[in-house]
């Protein structure tokens, strides 16, 4: 059976689950498979078989893929992707009904998706292990056949110095740590190596303050708080009066040494960063949630270091522009499989579908454990696996439910630290447009992974009624491109489509109000990274148009009169895609020439404002305020009392004149 532009292999696994054939050819319109039943071992030769035609391959089944993959050794030329949909879909008590969730997953499998951008960390094997004085220095002699070891600690005790050490011992306090895997900086002070004279007890010099030490890779053994905000390539970190921890971190770490390759987990498109402006800070929601401190501002725009990056995704889903997005997989590739999933449940006859996504570890782990020691998952949830979830943003949600999911349930894991203060937003702004919106609460749901029975339980619980009329839209451009289709799609569809949804402060959508203050500087138009404000070249006024405004408050931090509010809230009439005139002004015209130079309210404010002062208090010249500046500077060469004034202006001599003199045959003016 083909899928797309891969052969399908799909087998029941000993008759432990049910695979409509016919169905699954009705589906994807082609001929009728044959299930296999046994196809890891007994039928082997049917996998090798399908290898010969050079095309690429997809194997309804991920546990024995090793196996498969030894059988492949030898066919350099053909591609070989693997898909569950036994702990998925087959192995539940709703197996039988679970046909159309069987299709859909091997629909999404099937497709094409191009590889994830990587980056190379190198690791010569330098390693500081650092901590009490005698766990340090067991472990760096356990390391040592391994590694380059460099044992630093600020309490050896009473501990005896090494007959012979294979590695390099000095005392220390640590003061600060930055880098990754093999780049790190540790300062330390009270730096020193021990007395070649140590005897009992090591003795040391007075020690060097500000010490820099460049290693691989860190092992802390202090038992004190983390170097760094959250995990990192390269650093290692056990409590020192745990032996068991110790020892996992010891057999990890004497493995790194080499290249390795690491995701470049999030893309970067600085244009679109709304952080500052000309000093101003405006947007701050990505620095605000990074865990691992690998986003910091570099001027106008924030910076992200690959290196340090360890893929959270938080950042990505709190960003309103899709200046950062996430990219594991590489482009829209996620909203793809989004959409392939549900749309093939639906025309496979799924009903009320609900989306369950979850992370690689802690989620697939208890579907596997339902699957295998409860009843499984449910017909109609389909699993949604993601690099983390923490990357999960509005757009995935809202897509989903325009889609036709009549549900999103997200699988969270709390003992991480509570990474996913992104996806929490999100998922409250989805609950507010499914709740506004008339379609009930419940729509988008956090499952914290405590016991995977209580997921079990929850699951099998009654869904919420199916979002009739689901869109087909394509899901492509970055999040201010998808989520405008998916909430009009939501309004179009709506029980209860209300023109203006308002929302909690801080939400990437709402309006621009400005008061009497505003003297049409337009700083604020300067300002804006969207162009959501803007301004007429033909007469003073200040436009605003909503549908691109993301609430980032770089208008409101610029403005020099504090006359911008803003507003939280989305607006569903056409007039949000449209200019709309927020403020305008008569325009001031020179009292000398005439000519319009500026905005009534601006130049009565300034001359209000000077008119006290001394420079223009006397002698009426408040008056060159309110003339244009061709006219202010020709009053002054006027006025006696200035410098400037009392004599005739010398008007140069420019090249013109002299060529127009030339060809009326003028004899030209001696310059002596």
């Amino acid at each position: 059976m083909r899928v797309g532009s891969k052969d399908v292999l799909v087998c029941n696994c000993e008759g432990t689950m049910r695979i409509d054939a016919q169905q699954l050819a009705d589906v994807f319109g082609d001929e009728t498979p044959v299930v296999n039943t046994q196809l890891c071992q007994r039928q082997l030769d049917v996998f090798a078989h399908s290898l010969t035609s050079g095309r690429p391959l997809l194997v309804a089944c991920t546990q024995e893929a090793p196996r498969f993959e030894e059988r492949a050794a030898s066919a350099t030329n053909c591609s070989i992707t693997y898909v569950n949909i036994r702990e998925r879909a087959g192995w539940s008590v709703e197996g039988p009904a679970a046909q159309a969730k069987i299709a859909a997953l091997l629909a999404e499998a099937a497709l094409d998706l191009p590889p994830t951008p990587s980056i190379t960390l190198k690791s010569a094997g330098t390693a500081v292990v650092y901590g009490p004085g005698e766990t340090v220095l067991e472990c760096a002699r356990q390391l040592a056949p391994k590694l380059t070891v460099i044992a630093v600690s600020d309490n050896y005790g009473d501990v005896a110095p090494p007959a012979q050490s294979r590695f390099q011992i000095y005392g220390g306090r640590l003061r600060a740590a930055r880098g990754y895997l093999g780049k790190f900086e540790l300062t330390f002070d009270g730096f020193a190596s021990p007395t070649p004279s140590s005897r009992a007890s090591f003795t040391f010099p007075p020690g060097q303050d500000g010490q820099v030490v460049a290693c691989d890779l860190v092992i802390d053994l202090s038992g004190k708080a983390r170097l760094f905000p959250a995990d990192r390539d390269g650093y290692f970190r056990a409590a020192p009066n745990a032996p068991h921890q110790i020892q996992s971190v010891l057999f990890d770490a004497a493995e790194m040494v080499g290249e390795f390759e690491k995701p470049r987990y999030v893309r970067v498109n600085a244009t679109l960063c709304a952080h500052s402006r000309s000093g101003k800070v405006g947007c701050t929601r990505c620095l605000d949630v990074c865990p691992s401190g690998a986003i910091t501002p570099a001027g106008d725009y924030v910076s992200v270091d690959p290196f340090v990056c360890m893929g959270h995704g938080d950042c990505a889903s709190v960003c309103p522009t899709s200046a950062i997005s996430y990219d594991v997989p590489t482009g829209d590739n996620v909203l793809r499989r989004l959409r392939t999933l549900l749309l093939t449940y639906r025309e496979a006859g799924g009903q009320s579908p609900v989306l369950l996504v979850h992370d690689l570890n802690t989620g697939a782990d208890a579907i596997n454990v339902m699957a295998r020691h409860g009843r499984g998952l449910p017909a109609h949830v389909l699993p949604f696996a993601v690099n983390e979830v923490s990357s999960v943003g509005l757009e995935l949600l809202l897509s989903a439910m325009a889609l036709g999911a009549a549900q999103v349930r997200i699988v969270v894991r709390r003992a991480r630290g509570g990474t996913v203060t992104g996806t929490e937003r999100a998922v409250a702004i989805a609950e507010s447009v499914a709740e506004g919106l008339g379609f009930g609460a419940g729509r988008c749901v956090l499952d914290e992974i405590e016991d995977p029975s209580v997921l079990e339980e929850r699951l099998y619980q009654p869904p919420p009624a199916a979002i009739a009329n689901a869109a087909e839209f394509d899901v492509v451009g970055g999040k201010r491109a998808v989520v405008p289709l998916a909430l009009g799609h939501l309004h179009s569809i709506a029980p209860n489509p209300v023109d203006h949804l308002p929302l909690t402060a801080g939400s990437p959508f709402g309006t621009v109000a400005v008061d009497d203050n505003c003297t049409l500087c337009l700083s604020c138009v300067g300002a804006c990274p969207t162009q959501a404000l803007s301004d007429n070249p033909d007469s003073p006024q200040l436009l605003f148009t909503e549908s691109l405004c993301i609430q980032c408050g770089l208008c409101r931090s610029t403005c020099p009169e504090n006359a911008i509010a803003l507003g939280a809230r989305i607006n569903f009439t056409a007039a949000a895609r449209e200019k709309r005139l927020l403020r305008e002004d008569r325009p001031f015209h020179c009292s000398r020439c005439g000519r319009a130079f500026g905005t009534a309210s601006s130049i009565t404010k300034m001359v209000s404002a000077l008119s006290a002062h001394p420079m223009y208090a006397a002698n009426g010249r408040v008056e060159l305020l309110r003339m244009c500046p061709d006219c202010r500077v020709a009053t002054q060469f006027e006025d006696e009392a200035t410098p400037m004034g009392g004599r005739p202006r010398t008007i140069p001599r420019t090249t013109d004149d002299y060529l127009l003199e030339r060809d009326r045959g003028v004899p030209p003016k001696s310059t002596h």
